[in-house]
């Protein structure tokens, strides 16, 4: 069972994450092209970072970045052995609850274009491709995508 809990950028084993995931996106795009988060970003109050874990084992981060008319997905990033768990899937339901507890009308994200396993976990909770948002510009290596939060009827 994937458990979904707020974490600190520098708790045990959630730095080990970000660290690992700020480094492969590092090895993947240009440095213009990574919009990751740093370990003192991550703390601003307007910040929710989660860890994902089975038993003791913190398998994956996730966060939103609260803005102003919507919430920003931010540090995804699952371990590679703990990919099609349902890790990323569980921090990107606590995200979108989260941002539906800030009453955000919306969730937006940046990503790289190569990432085609994030690509299709983000369109099968609904999000679709959209132009640049906030202060990103239109980039070679960036996607861009959203999802409209609207309240469910039963």
């Amino acid at each position: 069972m994937v458990v979904v809990e707020p974490t600190s950028p520098r708790a045990n084993g959630t730095q080990d994450l970000l660290e690992l995931s700020h480094a492969l996106m590092l090895s993947l795009f240009s440095p213009e092209s990574c919009h990751f988060l740093d370990l003192d970003a991550l703390e601003a109050d307007n910040i929710h970072l989660f860890a994902a874990r089975i038993g003791q084992d913190i398998l994956g981060t996730g966060a939103i970045a609260i803005k102003d008319g919507y919430g920003e997905v931010k540090s995804m990033f699952t371990l590679e052995a703990a990919r099609g768990k349902g890790v990323a899937a569980a921090l990107l339901r606590q995200i979108e609850d989260t941002a539906r507890e800030n009453n955000l009308p919306a969730l937006k994200l940046e990503t790289g274009d190569t990432l085609h396993a994030a690509h299709r976990l983000y369109v099968r909770h609904g999000f679709t491709f959209c132009d640049p948002f906030g202060d990103y510009v239109a980039a070679p290596e960036s996607l861009f995508m959203e999802k409209t939060l609207t309240e469910e009827t039963p």
